[in-house]
């Protein structure tokens, strides 16, 4: 198992079209053993604007999701609407 932690800003006035880019994106992840856990936007007191975390059965999986041919067709709605971008492994703490 993967999990993930995704930090995403939004290019200027772009913060509309990232949402709607990670909508088309993240549709794409049971397709390919992935889901999503959690996915939050920030309220405007500060970047990043997303935040994700998104878990894979393994990293054949996650190769598969980030090769789907879907997504690099966006591409260049990424490129338009997604200034940076920061991901990290993450294991959960259960208490």
């Amino acid at each position: 198992m993967i999990t993930l932690c995704v930090f995403l800003w939004a290019a200027d006035r772009e913060r509309d079209g990232l949402g709607r880019y990670e909508d088309a994106v993240l549709a794409l992840l049971g397709d390919h053993g992935g889901r999503l856990v959690v996915r939050v936007r920030s309220n405007g007191d500060g970047p990043p604007d997303e935040v994700q975390v998104i878990q894979f059965d393994g990293p054949d999986a996650m190769a598969s999701f980030m090769d789907d041919p879907r997504r690099l067709a966006l591409a260049g709605d990424r490129a338009r609407a997604i200034e940076r971008t920061e991901q990290f492994n993450v294991t959960a703490i259960t208490g």
